[in-house]
């Protein structure tokens, strides 16, 4: 398949102001001039971390999902495992780490199903899906600000859930929708 053609970069960047900074994410806004001649303000997020997403399978696909409170959403939220990668690590590294701690599970078998970009428009956060197989099961260690709970369900009634709307965190609904196509082809 013949690549979409890129254009060159027509914004241009008069200033830039730290707004914010914490161990997770920096802040900045940028007076611009955009593509159209129009000055105004951009606020941009770096983020300090990938986000890393895993749907482990089992041999009669079945996945396990985490329950927990998202803050800035102020609701429950049923996911993928999921979780930070530091920059400078492999992402399938940090993706075996947040697994094991998340729900116990360590996995034989990994491949990278999706890398994305999560937000554009505000942010320059990337993301990652695996699917992790030959499972062999153990303790979770969740971090100690997590307060996760761990269900086991067949990855078709996940999907469902997605296409229906209860699933609803971006990493997850990307990857879920990818491992479904590749299921539905016979690639997994």
């Amino acid at each position: 398949m013949k690549k979409l053609p890129l254009k060159l970069n027509t914004w241009q960047t008069l200033s830039k102001k730290e707004i914010f900074d914490n161990p997770w994410i920096h802040v900045e806004a940028h007076d611009v001039v955009n593509p159209n001649g129009g000055k105004g303000d951009y606020g941009v997020i770096h983020f300090k971390n990938l986000a890393i997403g895993i749907i482990p399978l089992d041999d009669e696909l079945n996945t396990w999902i985490v329950g927990q409170w998202r803050y800035p959403l102020g609701h429950y939220s049923w996911e993928i495992p999921e979780g930070g990668g530091k920059l400078n690590v492999e992402p399938i590294e940090s993706a075996k780490r947040e697994l094991l701690e998340e729900t116990g599970i360590k996995a034989k078998h990994w491949d990278k199903v999706l890398e994305m970009d999560l937000s554009n428009s505000v942010s320059d956060e990337r993301g990652y899906v695996f699917v992790a197989r030959g499972l062999e099961f153990g303790e979770a260690q969740p971090d100690e600000d997590e307060d996760l709970e761990i269900k086991k369900i067949p990855f078709e009634e996940l999907y469902q859930r997605t296409v229906n709307g209860e699933i609803r965190d971006g990493l997850a609904v990307a990857g879920i929708l990818r491992v479904k196509l590749m299921i539905d082809h016979n690639e997994i």
